[in-house]
């Protein structure tokens, strides 16, 4: 069974800097694309960045795009968001998510067969 536990999140002020982490288990975490999703309160679930089993390429939102940066590290089954130059907009549960299918690079919703509980991640002006 595959769990995605993410931790990290919180309150900041707007400019400030964040990393949230999300750890797997139950997969083979270095086979599988992973990525990040965030929900605002009355928006639906929106891609935020995903990272490929090689982690050698990276796709991200535009609103993310410069600010945010995806990365893992396969030896602890961990993938990570860098945020930085946070915005109130930013404000979101953020989600981990792991592709469904091995060797893939994913990004659409539906490409993710896996998901954590999320983070709460507010940003203040």
């Amino acid at each position: 069974q595959v769990q995605l536990v993410e931790s990290g999140g919180g309150l900041v002020q707007a400019g400030d800097s964040l990393r949230i982490s999300c750890v797997a288990s139950g997969l083979s975490f270095s086979r599988y694309a992973m990525g990040w999703f965030r929900q605002a309160p009355g928006k639906q679930r929106s891609f935020v960045a995903s990272i490929n089993w090689r982690a050698n390429r990276a796709n991200y939102a535009d609103s993310a795009s410069g600010r945010f940066t995806i990365s893992r590290d396969n030896a602890k089954n961990t993938v990570y968001l860098q945020m930085n130059g946070l915005k109130p907009e930013d404000t979101a549960v953020y989600y981990c998510a792991a592709a469904s299918a091995p060797y893939t690079i994913a990004m659409r919703s539906s490409e993710f067969g896996s998901w954590g509980q999320g983070t709460q991640v507010t940003v203040s002006s």
